[in-house]
């Protein structure tokens, strides 16, 4: 009677063994599959964004159309005079694929005294304080078409345009640009503007 006693006791001894095995594979294989997700999630946000998908909303197209870039300086299609010394030279106005008017040029210092760039990103206060020492505050006027156009801007109040100019020494120049939207295409001419210069008419190309 005691062996077979001890038998089944040996035998319920090892089923148990064997079913509490069974039990820890199973809860290990459900860990793994509830860490992936998780880390799926942690490890998104610190993966770089594709640098394609902000471009195509139109955000990073400074790097497309940055100052000075496929632009002649000795060209010049307008020229307005500041305050202080400061003169303003267009150097290109031309139509870009995707419904965009790109302004290019310079600001030229001519005085005596360092200049800053604190008044020509305008009056709005959401767009001052996201493009600090910009040319925001520019804007473009179509007379014909009664319309007046302001810099683009994303959702978040940042301009497509030049920001964080630094002082102007004299006798220096801070190379510009801007985008707006793009007048119709029977619009050939618009009356330019940048806070503290006078308002020039420029000629749009393509």
């Amino acid at each position: 009677m005691s062996m077979r006693r001890t038998t089944t006791t040996r035998r319920a001894m090892t089923a148990v063994s064997v079913t509490a095995a069974l039990a820890l594979a199973l809860a290990g294989c459900g860990d793994d599959g509830g860490d992936e997700p998780g880390n799926e999630g942690s490890s998104a946000p610190s993966a770089p964004a594709s640098p394609s998908a902000p471009e195509d909303k139109g955000e990073p197209q400074q790097e497309d159309t940055a100052a000075g870039e496929d632009v002649d300086p000795n060209v010049k299609l307008a020229e307005a005079r500041g305050q202080g010394g400061l003169v303003l030279v267009i150097n290109q106005v031309k139509r870009d694929s995707g419904g965009f008017l790109t302004v290019q040029g310079e600001i030229n210092n001519e005085g005596t005294q360092i200049r800053t760039a604190s008044a020509w990103a305008g009056s709005e206060v959401s767009i001052v304080q996201k493009n600090p020492n910009s040319v925001a505050g520019a804007t473009l006027v179509d007379k014909a078409g009664k319309k007046r156009y302001y810099v683009l801007r994303d959702t978040d109040s940042r301009c497509l345009c030049t920001t964080a100019i630094a002082s102007i020494a004299p006798g220096k120049a801070a190379p510009i640009f801007m985008q707006f939207p793009a007048p119709p295409q029977g619009t050939t001419e618009v009356d330019f503007n940048l806070p503290t210069f006078a308002t020039t008419s420029l000629k749009i190309s393509g």
